[in-house]
């Protein structure tokens, strides 16, 4: 069942659309403001967010601009604000659709499931982002802020290693032991070392300051915290 994060600071149409979602079988989360919308991100798994831009705390695009740091989840801007600048500034900023107030029910439940099912088409790619990067596991690409990043065979395997362990701390030996080069060569410590350097070179916005892929001192690498 895909859960909806509802962030609209009028309560009225919070609770009419909580209710009118629920009947359709989707989980929902409401939040009223910036901060709990961005709690409610973060500590729960979400399919969708139907965003307000007018927040008593700060702007949903803000929001949205925060999510989409770290995230693609689809999100539909619901708001007053429908001039032509609104909505493509909406769509500039990673919105995925974008109704203006007053709305139709019927109009926004389809609109809701169009973008679902997009979404869970492209999700069939093994797509998978993290930070200002987006890993195509099925295609082998990679790209940084939307520009296709070519990485060697080995650069492709250690990354892949990496990010399909988001968070864990893995040993020198645990890769090693995955990581053999394109002839079937087992791969030092000396070359995995190298091939870190010329990751994190093509991959990290400051290499000599690493936010993605991280040195666990006397231990080995871990992707992310």
């Amino acid at each position: 069942m895909n859960t909806i994060l509802i962030v609209e600071d009028d309560q009225l149409i919070n609770e009419g659309l909580s209710f009118m979602l629920q009947q359709e079988n989707y989980n929902t989360i409401s939040a009223c403001s910036y901060q709990e919308g961005w709690s409610a991100f973060t500590n729960h798994k979400i399919d969708l967010i139907i965003l307000d831009i007018n927040l008593p705390d700060q702007s949903g695009t803000v929001l949205c601009e925060e999510i989409r740091k770290s995230s693609q989840v689809p999100i539909l801007f619901l708001t007053a604000n429908d001039t032509e600048q609104d909505m493509v500034k909406g769509f500039c900023l990673g919105a995925d659709d974008y109704i203006a107030k007053p709305f139709s029910m019927l109009v926004l439940s389809k609109r809701i499931e169009a973008i679902l099912r997009r979404s869970h088409t492209h999700e069939s790619d093994n797509l998978y982002t993290y930070a200002n990067l987006a890993i195509n596991f099925d295609k082998m690409q990679v790209y940084k802020k939307d520009q296709e990043v070519k990485l060697t065979a080995n650069e492709y395997k250690l990354m892949a290693i990496l990010a399909q362990n988001n968070g864990q701390v893995l040993t020198r030996q645990m890769i090693l032991e995955k990581l053999w080069d394109v002839d079937g060569n087992f791969v030092d410590e000396n070359t995995l070392r190298v091939n870190i350097k010329r990751l994190r070179n093509k991959l990290e916005d400051d290499p000599k300051n690493p936010a993605i892929i991280k040195t666990v001192f006397g231990i080995g690498y871990t992707w992310g915290d």
